[in-house]
């Protein structure tokens, strides 16, 4: 076998490193993939013992309250009337940088919150951004690679980041939110959050829709031009850490309204595009926001380590009520938001204060690092049982609706299509003279880094975006390169 040819950590040689295994085109991912599991499993235990992603954050306390009534949609407690609040924690933060980096640094901000209900805790983990870059797990442990340090110099390196992005063309999207100005938030109160996967809402009967969440800040989006972020970077790396925890200590809460965009299951099967597909959004136009409440923030960590720091969000975390989607890389993130927990704080790690549900938690899990909450007292650790331990409800559907999923395993990559680049386009005509101009001075500033071969590539994927949009980043790298 060649000495270039790809391996399993058992030596397997890999026949497709960019797809996961599903059932059917639009199917959920298969646990049988060893090579998707083995690979984000790896992946997961890479760094220690900060996060692999999402490293350096701030969080704060607050609550949720329903403003108007989603009952029909679902049957979750926390929704289940008007006026009912319930407590939350969220942490946002950046995503490729490690723990000292600056807050004002071009990166997607994650915007995770966790909902203490009394059926449990439903985590919604988002970012500021109603796309992503990538749209099979299968690639993210090597997206994050190139958003890392080069293996060899240790410093960030342009052609790692743009080599990647210019070979996965779906990151279009994505890159163009990342470059505009609201690539660099003015702090974490000035910017929106958004589940941007697909996810699911159930009914008292079992019905269920297609929702994505959204949550508005209500202070108004700002944003800092590429020079202001750069400035303040030297002269505050915790800018917006400091700007969150002072505006709460002195009373200014920040707040959210939050909406969900719902979409039938039958419309889902015959929409323009895959609608589990997170690199592109849902028109608001096909369907407009549904307001559901409003989260404020109104109370401060008392010790950043004890509660920010192991604070533990994950996808799979949901209640009755709120179900998951087959988008690939939700699927992909279930498994590895979990298991990337128990590497870095521990296998019991639910049961960390801030981590741990308001509600009664009752399991047979025992042992292990750690495992503070008397780890089941007396009664057995197994079920069935006789001898009164906790037992399964029985209820069907009470927490996951059935779904049809159809077709025969394999891997199914995704065929690269001008939809993959309409959305770009579209964001890039929204925008304003000032910050088109902004946008690809900022893209261009990075870009002229990369080799050549690597520009060429990438520009032809923005020309394909829109023809102005690739052709004005390529004419600024030839003025900057000029200059220089």
């Amino acid at each position: 076998m060649s000495q270039n040819v790809l391996t399993t950590s058992n030596g397997n040689p890999v026949e497709n490193n960019q797809t996961s295994q599903t059932a059917g085109p639009w199917g959920p991912v298969l646990l049988q993939d060893f090579h998707l599991i083995d690979k984000l499993a790896h992946f997961d235990r890479e760094r220690i013992p900060e996060r692999v992603v999402h490293a350096k954050g701030a969080g704060a306390h607050g609550y949720f309250e329903v403003t108007h009534d989603i009952t029909h949609l679902s049957k979750a407690k926390f929704l289940s009337h008007v006026g009912k609040r319930t407590p939350v924690f969220t942490r946002f933060s950046t995503v490729g940088g490690e723990k000292g980096s600056a807050d004002t640094a071009r990166d997607p901000r994650g915007f995770a919150v966790k909902f203490y209900t009394e059926e449990g805790n439903w985590d919604m983990v988002g970012n500021n951004t109603p796309v992503f870059f990538i749209r099979d797990p299968s690639k993210f442990p090597d997206f994050i690679h190139t958003q890392k340090r080069n293996p060899q110099t240790n410093c960030p390196d342009a052609d790692m980041f743009w080599d990647f992005l210019s070979q996965v063309p779906e990151s279009i999207h994505q890159v163009s939110i990342l470059f505009s100005n609201r690539g660099t938030p003015d702090g974490y109160r000035f910017m929106n959050g958004y589940s941007s996967h697909t996810l699911k809402l159930v009914d008292a009967q079992g019905n269920f829709k297609y929702v994505k969440w959204h949550f508005k800040t209500d202070q108004g989006i700002k944003n800092l031009s590429a020079e202001e972020a750069c400035k303040i970077a030297g002269q505050d790396a915790d800018y917006a850490t400091r700007d969150l925890f002072n505006a709460i200590e002195k009373g200014d809460f920040p707040s959210w309204s939050v909406y969900v965009q719902v979409m039938e299951p039958e419309d889902a099967k015959k929409y323009r595009f895959n609608p589990f597909d997170v690199t592109k959004i849902w028109s608001h136009k096909d369907y407009p926001l549904q307001p559901v409440g409003r989260m404020v923030l109104n109370r401060n960590p008392e010790n950043y380590f004890a509660e920010t720091e192991q604070a533990a969000f994950s996808p799979s975390h949901i209640v009755p009520g709120v179900d998951v989607s087959p988008d690939r890389m939700l699927q992909g993130r279930l498994f590895s938001y979990p298991d990337t927990h128990r590497h870095r704080l521990g296998v019991n790690y639910a049961q960390i204060p801030i981590n741990k549900p308001h509600s009664r938690v009752a399991n047979h899990q025992r042992d292990g690092f750690m495992a503070v909450d008397g780890n089941g007292g007396s009664l057995p650790n197994y079920e069935p049982n006789t001898a009164g331990g906790p037992y399964q409800t029985n209820i069907i559907g009470s927490t996951y609706t059935a779904e049809e999923v159809a077709g025969f395993t394999g891997r199914f990559t995704y065929e690269l299509t001008d939809d993959d680049f309409v959305q770009a386009g579209d964001l890039y005509r929204l925008l304003s003279p000032q910050e088109k101009t902004d946008l690809v001075n900022n893209i261009a500033g990075h870009l002229k880094a990369a080799k050549k071969s690597i520009r060429d590539l990438q520009i032809s994927h923005f020309k394909r975006a829109d023809r102005e949009y690739g052709t004005r980043i390529e004419e600024a790298i030839v003025k900057l390169s000029t200059k220089v």
